[in-house]
């Protein structure tokens, strides 16, 4: 499995542990990542206020470039933003004549020309259709027997182009949640928008949406996504957030804790850029301290170690018949 990765900018800055994490968790699954020499923004989303023609060029440029540089790859891009950007450019673009034809009239200037080529992936549509979950179970040395995972994808990956999962009841985390050795949290905020840019000129209006997902995160150990704008919002205003109604809840991306499962350590996922960990809840991690009420129900029931599928419910190790498990990391989640 070889990619053209597209890190982007926020991945380059104030998501670095994405970035991070990202290359190390598919480094460990066997895929081979190459950045796509001298990319550039795709625009995210200020530059379609500014200029549509400039909303396309953009992106286009790094196609053209993959096109040109790394024939024959798809581009890997796990920002949820510029993975919409990208994939703009080949349903919006591609076949309209016209515009088509304007926006290679603007990458002329830099001697490129985009033919529509390349195939532009999210990251969860690699690592459910070509990784996989079976593999993905194969190479887990370090599971997460016990942990309860929020997964929360935001708008951007399945709206307006539902490519790989159903925006209506996304599940793609899911399958990797279980492979990793993780419970899900089942609720019904995974699709809800965080508020996004909203958070700068309308702060009240995000801080509701924000509040709402964490509060309905009650019982989750982590809430992971694969978005740095949703990240954001619900980490570092949490302190907000909570005098809203919210509750606080370490926020992760999604391969900072396959990273762990994978054998990776904190520092190779860079824990200690999240915002929402503090010490406490580090070594709540380090020592899995989510399985410890786990433990405890099997040698009480005598249904056997952590993680292993009990007679009554081999298929789910979450038991939804027991009382709702209050998270053992949330003690730690220090106010911001």
């Amino acid at each position: 499995m070889k990619y053209a990765y597209y890190p982007g900018c926020s991945l380059m800055e104030s998501a670095r542990e994405f970035d991070v994490s990202v290359r190390a968790v598919m480094d460990r699954l066997g895929a081979e990542l190459i950045e796509i020499p001298d990319w550039t923004c795709c625009g995210a989303s200020a530059a379609e206020p500014v200029s549509k023609l400039m909303n396309y060029a953009l992106p286009a440029r790094n196609l053209a470039i993959v096109q040109d540089e790394l024939p024959g790859l798809d581009v890997l891009a796990p920002c949820s933003a510029c993975y919409l950007n990208l994939l703009k450019v080949n349903r919006e673009v591609v076949g309209e004549r016209h515009l088509h034809g304007r926006v290679n009239e603007v990458l002329a200037a830099s001697g490129l020309t985009y033919r529509g080529e390349v195939n532009v992936r999210h990251l969860l549509d690699v690592l459910l259709n070509d990784v996989g979950a079976g593999i993905m179970a194969q190479k887990v040395t370090r599971g997460l027997e016990g942990m309860k995972l929020a997964p929360y994808y935001g708008c951007q990956i399945l709206r307006p182009y539902p490519v790989f999962d159903s925006p209506g009841r996304p599940t793609s985390m899911e399958p990797i949640i279980r492979a990793m050795g993780g419970q899900v949290h089942e609720w019904d905020c995974g699709n809800r928008c965080c508020g996004a840019s909203l958070m700068v000129g309308h702060r009240d209006v995000a801080l509701h949406s924000v509040a709402a997902i964490l509060d309905q995160a009650d019982g989750a150990d982590a809430v992971v996504t694969v978005c740095p704008l949703c990240q954001m919002n619900l980490e570092a205003y949490q302190g907000q957030a909570v005098r809203a109604g919210g509750r606080r809840v370490p926020v992760l991306y999604l391969t900072q804790v396959m990273g762990l499962a994978l054998g990776l350590d904190e520092e190779a996922v860079q824990l200690g850029k999240n915002l929402s960990l503090n010490a406490g809840a580090r070594h709540g991690i380090e020592t899995r301290a989510w399985s410890l009420g786990l433990q405890a129900e099997d040698a009480e029931s005598g249904q056997g170690g952590p993680g292993e599928p009990r007679p009554d419910r081999p298929d789910r190790p979450d038991r939804p018949d027991r009382p709702e498990k209050k998270s053992n990391l949330n003690k730690g989640a220090n106010h911001v």
